[in-house]
């Protein structure tokens, strides 16, 4: 009877090691629950990546763990702020010769095309790039990361939703909402400034003198979310990712309103620096953290920081969000050479129309 125990003991230990093993318990790679990636898979890459990026700071924060654990030994850094601000520190550092960042991820792709053709971005063919259900560069110089959509929304607790705009052209054309409304500074935000191209482009210029007259408040979204909550605002054109944050995290009864007239998806890019002009000059390792971002486990964290993803071979949305064909249905198609090219006088015609407010 001894020898028998022994020899089921011996079975046994044999058996738990294979199931570790093919389980990647023990030396196997696979992916964790949580999109975190294989926890191993680029040990080998080292230094340092600084990101520029207009994702907000807390999403940023979720992403930080899952980063450290694809990418044990190499340090990655974000520096946060809007798409205007980042323009603007980017323009300052060209003329120094040199960024201090090795990736951008922007909010829009006008501003890809614009660094294009400045030489200052790195080619890198990611090989899964027929997987991507957005447009993209042939030749490798920037890809789609995440979807971010412009909405409506309202607070059901303050007012019924025939009380409030359900379209983008009734937010500033009917006088009922006037004082009441609150959006983004195309000035500041990379999304904001494409949904104003997309509107001038289907509503033509007298849709801002009428924004203009509605007395619309021009601010950051935090601000325009909080003036929904206490009633001050009946409606407010914001990116959806912001309420549906607060819907998960919060328990909050703030509405979407995706409008009848059509959302506008913006599609936002990420790019490597060309060693030119990259802070850290570590190419293999900006090449890997972009093909990580674009991944199955890169794009799950984008879903769960409450933007949409871009491949086309996963059927995710983010918390309380509706499909991404079911907007881009309903979309406003956004002309990226005319946001390109003419950005300065798009960005004054609004400011002609619509007070802005002065920069500190």
């Amino acid at each position: 009877m001894k020898w028998k125990k022994k020899l089921m003991s011996i079975i046994f230990a044999g058996t738990m090691a294979l199931g570790l093993v093919s389980c990647g318990g023990a030396g196997g790679s696979s992916e964790s629950a949580d999109g975190g990636g294989s926890g191993s898979g680029h040990s080998d890459l080292t230094g340092k990546i600084v990101i520029y990026t207009s994702m907000y700071e807390d999403i940023i924060d979720n992403m930080k763990d899952p980063l450290k654990k694809e990418f044990p030994n190499l340090d990655i850094e974000f520096f946060q702020a809007g798409a205007g601000t980042l323009q603007s520190k980017v323009a300052a550092e060209l003329d120094t010769g040199k960024l201090s960042c090795d990736i951008l991820m922007v909010a829009e792709p006008s501003y890809s095309l614009e660094l294009k053709e400045k030489n200052i971005l790195h080619p890198y063919k990611y090989a899964d790039a027929d997987k991507l259900a957005f447009d993209y560069d042939k030749e490798g110089y920037w890809y789609p990361v995440r979807v971010c959509n412009m909405v409506l929304a309202y607070n059901p607790e303050k007012y019924q939703k025939s009380e409030v705009p359900n379209s983008l052209k009734d937010f500033a054309e009917n006088p009922a909402y006037k004082d009441a409304l609150s959006m983004g500074n195309p000035l500041t935000s990379g999304t904001t400034y494409s949904s104003v191209v997309a509107l001038l482009d289907k509503y033509g210029e007298d849709y801002f003198k009428a924004l203009g007259k509605q007395n619309v408040a021009v601010e950051s979204g935090s601000v325009a979310v909080t003036k929904l909550e206490t009633g001050e605002c009946k409606a407010i054109m914001v990116l959806e990712e912001s309420i549906l944050k607060k819907r998960e995290e919060e328990g909050s009864g703030l509405e979407v309103i995706y409008p009848e007239d059509g959302s506008i998806a913006v599609p936002s890019n990420i790019m490597i620096v060309n060693d030119k002009y990259s802070a850290n000059a570590n190419t293999k390792a900006a090449e890997a953290v972009e093909e990580y971002f674009l991944s199955p486990a890169g794009q799950e964290l984008i879903i769960k920081g409450w933007m949409y993803g871009v491949r086309n071979d996963m059927d995710k949305t983010p918390y309380d969000g509706a499909k991404l064909e079911d907007i881009l249905k309903n979309n406003n198609p956004i002309d990226w050479d005319k946001a390109y090219h003419q950005r300065d006088e798009i960005r004054e015609m609004f400011q002609k129309y619509v007070t802005v407010p002065e920069e500190k």
